[in-house]
């Protein structure tokens, strides 16, 4: 019968030595494409970028949302593109994307430029709410 008693008996045995070691664990190739493609979201909002003057921002990787404020002159760069406000009348608004103007209703399917698909959202008296997409080709 072994006991803990005695010396040298399995159960008295610490692993001190094994267990206060640092183990180093090598990435395996799942972890490093994780690494890789967080990464690489975070560098395509970065160049992305948004900017806006009289209107805000909701971005994506691939589309935003820009909510344009009505009464004033508003704009923003949205994936690598100028969108502004033109005019606004009823559920009708004229925007300006990639340099082409657009008039735009409500449930109105998406209209195409640049590479872009550019739909209305909403018109309200406060606000008109665009979303710009890229084209995924399909």
């Amino acid at each position: 019968m072994i006991t803990a008693d005695r010396p040298g008996s399995p159960a008295s045995r610490t692993l001190g030595g094994v267990t206060n070691r640092s183990v180093d664990f090598p990435l395996t190739p799942t972890r490093r494409a994780a690494g890789l493609l967080a990464g690489l979201a975070l560098g395509v909002a970065v160049l992305a970028g948004c900017s806006s003057e009289g209107a805000s921002t909701d971005c994506g990787l691939d589309a935003c949302t820009v909510t344009f404020d009505r009464g004033v002159d508003a704009s923003a760069t949205i994936l690598g593109v100028e969108a502004k406000l033109v005019g606004a009348e009823g559920d009708r608004v004229t925007v300006e994307v990639a340099g082409e103007q657009l008039t735009l209703t409500t449930g109105q399917q998406a209209t195409e430029v640049a590479g872009f698909s550019v739909t209305l959202e909403s018109v309200t008296d406060q606000e008109v709410k665009i979303r710009v997409a890229g084209n995924s080709g399909s």
